[in-house]
């Protein structure tokens, strides 16, 4: 089986994605709300259709889901990520999205190219900021070496996997590299569309809490270079 997308991956057999899968399917579409997924798929743009399961019960369902289930392999995060985004209903996404900030610590750099077919893959904010801040981030934590994979994304053509590289530090507080974030943003400083111009400026107001006089400085310097949109959100918690 392979799941299909601008990433093509394959999906590993696994029991434990077997008997998850099967009990996720029939949890969330025995709690389906059809009037409330017509909101919910209007709020997220229609960039997928959903089941109206409003977040908390989803949670309630998915600890019941997951209740007396081993703990994961990297094989077995794969198949059920990859299994869940195959399914067409977002809430199925976000399970995965969940399951996978549980359990990032058990799979190893190899799973990059599985977060980059996530990413790309029905690509919304609601899902590529979840796993840029805690799967790919804790990935490239974990396994240095995998900075220049991020390099290579900063480049990319495709704006989720931009964003993803711009947001992948954004939990990194004293151990982030202020240099490469700052490239990062003067590199897609020009960019024109909205989602990158403000994922340059939530980088930055992230990182400002960990260091203001450096962003500060940053911007004293480069500002010009930035949109508007960009300096607003960068400075919106330093009072400039």
């Amino acid at each position: 089986m392979t799941a299909t997308g601008a990433e093509t991956v394959d999906v590993p057999p696994s029991a434990l994605a077997d008997a998850v899968l099967e009990r996720l399917t029939a949890a969330y579409a025995g709690a389906a709300d059809p009037v409330r997924a017509v909101a919910m798929r209007a709020y997220m743009k229609d960039v997928a259709p959903f089941l109206g399961l409003p977040t908390p019960e989803r949670r309630a369902l998915s600890r019941a889901v997951l209740a007396g289930t081993s703990r994961p392999d990297e094989a077995d995060c794969t198949a059920i990520a990859l299994r869940c985004w195959a399914l067409p209903q977002r809430e199925y996404h976000y399970f995965a999205v969940d399951y996978l900030r549980r359990h990032a610590g058990r799979c190893t750099s190899a799973f990059l190219p599985v977060t980059r077919h996530l990413v790309t893959t029905v690509p919304w904010w609601d899902t590529v900021d979840l796993l840029a801040a805690h799967v790919v981030g804790a990935l490239v934590a974990a396994d240095p070496r995998l900075t220049a994979d991020m390099d290579a994304w900063i480049t990319d053509d495709d704006l989720w996997v931009v964003r993803t590289a711009l947001l992948h530090q954004l939990r990194y507080k004293e151990s982030t590299d202020a240099d490469r974030l700052f490239a990062y943003c003067l590199h897609r400083s020009g960019h024109p569309d909205f989602f990158i111009r403000k994922a340059i400026g939530w980088a930055l107001r992230e990182y400002a809490k960990t260091d203001p006089e450096a962003v500060r400085a940053f911007l004293a310097r480069e500002r010009g270079r930035f949109a508007p949109l960009s300096v607003r959100e960068a400075l919106k918690n330093l009072g400039d």
